[in-house]
C-alpha cells in the first residue's frame, strides 16, 4: 500500500492500526471495516516495545512524516499522530 492509498483512511493527521507481531515481514495488510483500522503485520516481537519502533520506522517511511503513537502503546490497536 502506497502513501497516496494510505491517505484516505487519515483522518485530521491520526491513523488508527491493529497490529499482528511476530509476522513473516513487515506490511499493510488491509483495512478492517468492522474495526476501522488498518491491520498491518510486523515482524518484530511485542516484547520491549520492539513492535512498536517498526511501526514508527514502516509509516515514517511510507509517508515520508514524522509519526508517533498517540495510544495503544501496549496494545494490539494503536493511534498514530502524523506531523512535525
Amino acid at each position: 500500500m502506497d502513501s497516496e492509498e494510505l491517505n484516505k483512511y487519515i483522518k485530521d493527521n491520526k491513523l488508527k492500526i491493529r497490529v499482528k507481531a511476530n509476522a513473516d515481514e513487515n506490511k499493510i495488510t488491509g483495512y478492517d471495516e468492522n474495526r476501522n483500522v488498518l491491520k498491518v503485520n510486523i515482524k518484530s516481537p511485542a516484547q520491549y516495545n520492539k513492535a512498536n519502533i517498526e511501526i514508527i520506522k514502516l509509516f515514517s517511511k511510507k509517508l515520508n512524516k514524522k509519526v508517533r503513537i498517540k495510544s495503544g502503546l501496549t496494545s494490539k490497536e494503536k493511534l498514530l499522530v502524523l506531523g512535525d
